[in-house]
């Protein structure tokens, strides 16, 4: 192995704005989240969906509109927890940094559980062979984990090829329901506001993912307009397309009950749509291309949490070893070798339990993980107000107005998220009921760590990463 840079800076000016969008909206997994999310909300919300979309992106591009503003100021790879620190202070910071690193792991072990109950099923069908998930969990782990420790343009690239191909065959599906249908007629009942009336926790789900953007603020080129771009972008694509995409599926059920189609038929709901208004050829495409959805969403969760674990360990909230660098690529490969020994550990621990892949190792982590990004995302929006408070040429619609707005409206979704957390894991009984009782203990543990390390952090003044400030 080649020996580290003796200096824990990631390889500077190596994405651009287009790279970095590719990661966020691979991790937003617009197929994946489409087939899984998408007939949940319709089931609850009918021909609303559509505007439900539309309604969380407008939240979280209200926030956007101040962590892009701080984005400016800051560039770390930090993440939310750098800028929580810089708005809030150091206690909050390492509350931050408790609840990213516990929702990052059970997104990452929820959907690799995914990844390999899909793959299972996929490769039975077209090829009748019989393969263990558990073989492919692993198997998914190592090859993130490969992916993770070399350099970050070959992510970006694979990134880049994983997602333009899930967002042809859903666009191919739009444009096919758009010609054959008449969708004139359905549009004011379709985003009419009063059919509004349910789980708008699944919708914020499907974006969760975009807060990466400030992640990659050390490798950007030009970060303090690469990111905000980055980050706009992102959300408005993302919004976008869902919104688009649920639309055409209500199209695609006009003159049925698309809620009770959703319900009764939550598996094929989307497949049974595309065959009908593109072919049955599209569908087995689709079939695989969920596949590459999904492990565009590992790779891109497993690259952000590897700069969140430097991130940390280079401000000595966790062993310095996980902030060396190699000297080739520049990326943080021993964070990357780390996480993936971790991720298998836990999804071993699972495996020796006979836990079901989908029912409880996807549904409870994932579950857990969105809720405890919806808690960080929120703690960023405050975090933002605090920043702004305090500096003294403050933008007032940048630094007040828009991220006070998106503030209450994520907190909301949170309650909501809190509330409901039965519907979102899937089981309403159970120890899966006490799981959001992880999320505060991750951020006390986060302050117990914080307070215990205090006395190594001398050397960059309690920060939680180095990061550059204008």
């Amino acid at each position: 192995m080649e020996q580290d840079q003796p200096t824990n800076q990631l390889k500077a000016a190596s994405l651009g704005i287009a790279d970095i969008v590719f990661f966020v909206v691979a991790a937003a997994a617009p197929l994946g989240a489409t087939l899984g999310a998408g007939p949940a909300v319709f089931s609850m919300v009918g021909s609303g969906a559509p505007t439900l979309y539309l309604l969380a992106a407008g939240v979280l591009l209200l926030f956007a509109i101040g962590f892009a503003a701080m984005s400016r100021y800051i560039v770390s790879a930090g993440g939310f927890a750098e800028l929580v620190k810089r708005g809030l202070g150091i206690r909050a910071g390492h509350a931050a940094a408790g609840v990213a690193l516990l929702a990052y792991v059970c997104m990452l072990i929820g959907i690799y559980a995914q990844f390999a109950a899909f793959g299972a099923d996929t490769i039975k069908e077209f090829t009748a062979v019989a393969i263990d998930w558990r073989l492919l969990a692993i198997a998914a782990v190592l090859l993130t984990g490969v992916l993770g420790y070399m350099d970050i343009d070959l992510s970006a690239k694979v990134l880049g090829v994983l997602m333009v191909l899930e967002v042809l065959i859903l666009f191919i599906f739009d444009v096919a329901v758009l010609i054959k249908t008449d969708f004139h007629t359905s549009t004011l009942q379709v985003f009419a506001l009063s059919t509004l009336r349910g789980p708008i926790m699944f919708a914020f789900s499907c974006f969760v993912g975009f807060e990466s953007t400030t992640i990659y603020g050390e490798e950007a080129r030009n970060p303090q307009r690469t990111i905000p771009w980055a980050t706009y972008i992102a959300i408005g694509l993302i919004g976008l397309f869902y919104t688009l995409t649920m639309w055409c599926l209500s199209l695609a059920y006009s003159g049925q009950d698309v809620q009770h189609e959703a319900t009764a038929n939550p598996i094929t709901f989307v497949f049974s749509a595309n065959t009908q208004f593109v072919g049955e050829w599209s569908t087995q495409l689709m079939q695989i291309l969920v596949l590459t959805s999904v492990f565009a969403v590992l790779l891109s969760f497993h690259n952000a949490l590897c700069r969140y674990l430097f991130a940390l360990a280079r401000g000595r909230f966790l062993p310095a070893r996980l902030s060396k660098i190699h000297r080739r690529h520049g990326s943080p490969f021993v964070a990357s070798v780390v996480l993936t020994f971790c991720c298998a550990a836990i999804l071993a621990g699972f495996m020796l339990r006979n836990a079901d892949p989908v029912q409880v190792i996807f549904m409870w982590m994932v579950a857990l993980g969105t809720l405890g990004v919806l808690v960080l995302q929120t703690l960023g929006a405050v975090g933002v107000i605090g920043f702004f408070s305090r500096i003294h040429e403050r933008p007032v619609w940048q630094g007040v107005v828009a991220p006070v707005l998106g503030a209450l409206g994520l907190l909301a979704v949170v309650i909501v998220a809190v509330t409901n957390f039965g519907a979102l894991s899937g089981s309403t009984e159970g120890i899966s009921t006490r799981l959001p009782w992880l999320v505060l203990i991750a951020a006390l543990i986060g302050v117990l760590n914080g307070f215990l390390r205090r006395g190594t952090n001398n050397t960059n003044n309690e920060m939680l990463g180095q990061s550059q400030s204008n």
